[in-house]
């Protein structure tokens, strides 16, 4: 058997086409706040790719590069002058921020309704409860991923491995709100592979190269590679065993060109969504 590639880099470019068109019929231009803080060159690169995802679907975009060294306060000041920017409609602080910043004190500190990353209590709290708002961006792209590809949840036994506040988390209740019977296994989880093992839907965000293996991995099961990492020799890749698990899955994302292009676009789409709903409560 050979898997099927999901290939995030094409239904991302058909989700920003529709975020485009929807963006030109709106009375206002939606407009995303990009912080950064320090030198980090990955968090560089993803913020270049935000702002060049921006400006694809016609939105504004501002970035604001603090010092390494800037203090808590200032860095809360500037996110209060962006919660009251009336053409601000989307916040994002770039993470992972230095340790003399509390990460949870800044996602707190940006209105919810301008909260794209959706990190917020408020936010993760609508998502528990299966209220509409917005949704954590790579949870959401793998969603809409499945449902591009005309995988259905309904009834499927799906695992996530992993369980942070980003990922594990809220794709565990993305995929119990499409009927999926969910599993969340971590580092302290027993006998890891026989719960994989009978998974329909597996999904896998740790952080390890290569951590999931074919032997872990249900013959025809769909497979969701969240992980971003460098192997022994320096080479990108993702948390599953690529070149052998794709020989036992039906569907398999690659790293790279799999969940990854799919976030900044949902990233997109929250700031869409963000405009509309800010518009709308602007003209009650």
């Amino acid at each position: 058997m050979s898997a099927e590639i999901v290939d995030g880099r094409a239904v991302s470019a058909a989700v920003r086409e529709r975020i485009k068109k929807a963006a030109e019929g709106m009375d206002v231009k939606p407009g995303l706040a990009v912080v950064i803080v320090g030198d980090d060159p990955a968090s560089h690169v993803y913020v270049r790719n935000k702002k060049r995802g921006c400006e694809e679907v016609g939105f504004r975009s501002w970035v604001y590069e603090l010092p390494e060294n800037i203090r808590e306060e200032e860095l809360l000041s500037l996110i209060d002058k962006l919660n009251a920017e009336s053409d601000v409609h989307g916040i994002l602080v770039q993470l992972p921020l230095p340790d003399h910043i509390n990460e949870e004190t800044v996602t707190e500190r940006i209105a919810p309704e301008k909260d794209v990353d959706a990190f917020s209590s408020y936010n993760a709290g609508r998502l528990f409860k299966g209220e509409p708002g917005l949704i954590p961006c790579t949870p959401h792209g793998i969603m809409v991923m499945l449902e591009h590809y005309g995988i259905s949840v309904r009834g499927k036994r799906c695992v996530v491995v992993g369980r942070s506040n980003i990922v594990g988390k809220p794709v565990a209740q993305l995929l119990l709100a499409a009927d999926g019977t969910v599993t969340v296994c971590h580092s302290k989880t027993k006998d890891l592979a026989s719960v994989t093992r009978d998974a329909d839907i597996l999904v896998c965000a740790v952080g390890k190269a290569n951590f999931i293996t074919a032997d872990m991995v249900k013959p025809g099961a769909v497979v969701i590679d969240v992980g971003m990492n460098r192997n022994e020799e320096g080479k990108l890749c993702g948390d599953v065993d690529f070149a052998h698990v794709a020989n036992t899955a039906s569907y398999i994302t690659p790293v790279p060109g799999g969940v990854g292009p799919m976030t900044i676009s949902m990233l997109l789409e929250n700031t869409l969504l963000a405009a509309g709903n800010i518009m709308k409560n602007e003209q009650r």
